[in-house]
């Protein structure tokens, strides 16, 4: 895979701070990225149920199958043959699949139901948008 030139130091995200000749290396984004090849998916996300938690309409998200999900991780679901973008709960009575944005709904999900977790989310990468300046 191509490796991208990488800074040396991290750019502040307040005041500027002198850039000269502070080149470190390459980053290969996959090495970054992704830590067990085989078990990594990407999907796009659809929707604005989980804005509150980083994850937009249009995001491409990694997503690794290989990782037993945590509490409270964010994970694609499979909620009766659907599938879902959601934080796992894990509840004394059962799953709770929450939402990150009001105005939407978690999902329950009971003994009657069907709930397969496909992986655990690590990275949303998406566009950052810009003002377009006009002279």
């Amino acid at each position: 895979m191509p490796s991208y030139p990488l800074l040396a130091k991290p750019v502040p995200a307040g005041f500027p701070s002198p850039a000269a000749d502070y080149f470190e290396d390459s980053l290969s984004l996959d090495e970054h990225l992704i830590e067990h090849r085989e078990a990594t998916f990407f999907v796009r996300v659809k929707g604005h149920s989980m804005t509150g938690v980083g994850l937009h309409d249009g995001d491409l998200l990694v997503v690794d199958r290989s990782i037993d999900p945590p509490d409270r991780s964010v994970v694609i679901a499979v909620v009766d043959g659907e599938f879902t973008v959601k934080q796992l709960c894990l509840m004394p009575d059962g799953v709770l699949l929450r939402a990150g944005a009001t105005g939407h709904r978690d999902i329950l999900v009971t003994g009657e139901q069907t709930l397969t977790v496909w992986g655990v989310v690590l990275w949303s990468i998406h566009r950052v948008h810009t003002a377009r300046l006009t002279p």
